[in-house]
């Protein structure tokens, strides 16, 4: 079993929430209805599951009136098996996505507040056009993500104890024993290659192979592009595909902006903004948008038409470059800009993970870029993206601004500390 860190989140959830629901987004497959399933059988005397796929009927349940009273009476002659305890029952309404009336209907239970209601689903952000009225002010959005790389590493055998040491070297700003380093460096490669989601973390936990890492990798990107068929207009169709196909080849060039020029041959912004938002709001990939100037608050200066696009799962992205990029990767001989575009693609992964939204800063004459700016305490912190230990020259120059009060170099290597900048080895990006 998979240990996860939302499970902490619901927690929290149920012990502060008053007269809301849940809706819990991301993109498929990354252990939403596992994680929320167990929490309802582990903390509450009643748990009542429905799910809009695997029982459509269950969508006779939000049809006509939408009060809390009829909803119950509903649920009781669909599931005569279900038990109602008041505040001690938790609803799960999953795949919320194929019954639009049920999301209408969060904010009538919310009022109700008798039972705890959790929804989830995938392409929440692609069918939200299709509900009468969001309950605005009655859910509590939060965005789940596939492991990051401390859950990977519990799933390793790496207890909370060891992770805290490692933080202790990250706090301290010492420098890591050697053999200690080298191995979790050989660690975060191997995170790289199968990433974060729960079937195939599982998979190689159980088997140590690869191929079989792969084959689970390839049947969720055949997923992917059946929810693009499935989904998306018939005219975006291919042209989500291809936005997304494209992505390697984006992240394999010497300047990471997205270019339209690379999905098709004098393609146009205008042609492909709405398939890039599509495979935003499915939660297939991650923006990064450049800003006018490294200042504080970043996101004021955010240029609309400047962005840098990654997989949400740095495994996903590994996989669309071909099973032979995992031996690369693990046996650390990966060169050139394709390498660079895969670690910032994992730096990416980690700080998102984490609650980042980073930005990046590239000037006009392109004389000056850094791979991505965070905010810590109202402060812009850069930090720049070296799979080896090369010069820094435009985070030196970034540094030299007064109110930036440190940035970080993430490196294949130990920690250091050189004025302002930090030099860390790539895996301590989790304790940014």
């Amino acid at each position: 079993m998979l240990e996860r860190k939302f499970y902490n989140v619901l927690l929290e959830w149920k012990n502060k929430k008053k007269q809301s629901c849940l809706l819990v987004k991301g993109a498929r497959q990354i252990g939403k209805t596992y994680i929320i399933d167990l929490f309802g059988r582990e903390n509450y005397k009643s748990y009542i599951y429905i799910n809009f796929i695997e029982n459509p009927q269950a969508k006779d349940i939000f049809e006509g009136e939408l009060s809390a009273e009829e909803i119950y009476k509903r649920i009781s002659l669909v599931m005569p098996e279900s038990k109602f305890n008041e505040k001690n029952t938790l609803i799960f309404l999953d795949e919320i996505q194929e019954c639009p009336n049920a999301r209408t209907a969060l904010k009538f239970l919310a009022l109700d507040d008798r039972f705890d209601v959790i929804a989830s689903g995938s392409l929440l952000g692609i069918r939200y056009k299709e509900v009468t009225s969001i309950p605005v002010g009655y859910e509590e959005q939060i965005e789940m993500h596939s492991l990051d790389f401390e859950e990977f590493l519990w799933a390793m055998g790496y207890d909370k104890e060891k992770i805290a040491v490692l933080r202790e070297y990250f706090d301290k700003k010492e420098k890591v024993p050697d053999a200690i380093n080298e191995k979790m460096l050989a660690l975060l490669r191997e995170y790289m290659a199968i990433g974060g989601m729960p079937a195939v973390v599982e998979t190689f936990v159980n088997t140590h192979h690869f191929g079989e890492v792969h084959k689970i990798q390839q049947m969720i990107l055949d997923s992917y592009y059946d929810d693009i068929s499935k989904y998306a207009t018939n005219t975006e169709k291919p042209k989500v595909k291809n936005a997304y196909l494209s992505i390697p080849k984006q992240l394999s060039k010497e300047n990471k902006k997205f270019q339209f020029s690379i999905v098709e041959n004098k393609a146009t912004a205008r042609k492909y903004e709405n398939s890039i938002e599509w495979l935003r709001d499915a939660g297939f990939i991650k923006m990064c948008y450049n800003v006018s100037t490294p200042d504080f608050p970043l996101n004021a200066y955010e240029k609309d038409n400047q962005y840098k696009i990654y997989s949400s799962d740095i495994g996903i992205l590994v996989a669309m470059y071909g099973f032979d990029m995992k031996k690369a990767i693990i046996d650390n001989t990966i060169k050139g800009n394709v390498k660079g575009g895969i670690y910032e693609n994992l730096v990416i992964d980690i700080l998102s993970k984490s609650g980042h939204k980073p930005s990046y800063y590239r000037n006009t004459d392109g004389s000056l870029e850094i791979e991505f700016l965070i905010t810590v305490d109202a402060k812009v912190v850069p930090i720049e993206v070296k799979a080896n230990n090369n010069s820094t020259i435009s985070l030196n120059r970034l540094l030299e601004k007064d109110d930036i009060p440190f940035g970080y170099k993430l490196i294949s290597g130990n920690i250091g500390i050189n004025d302002k900048k930090i030099v860390m080895p790539l895996y301590m990006a989790m304790f940014i």
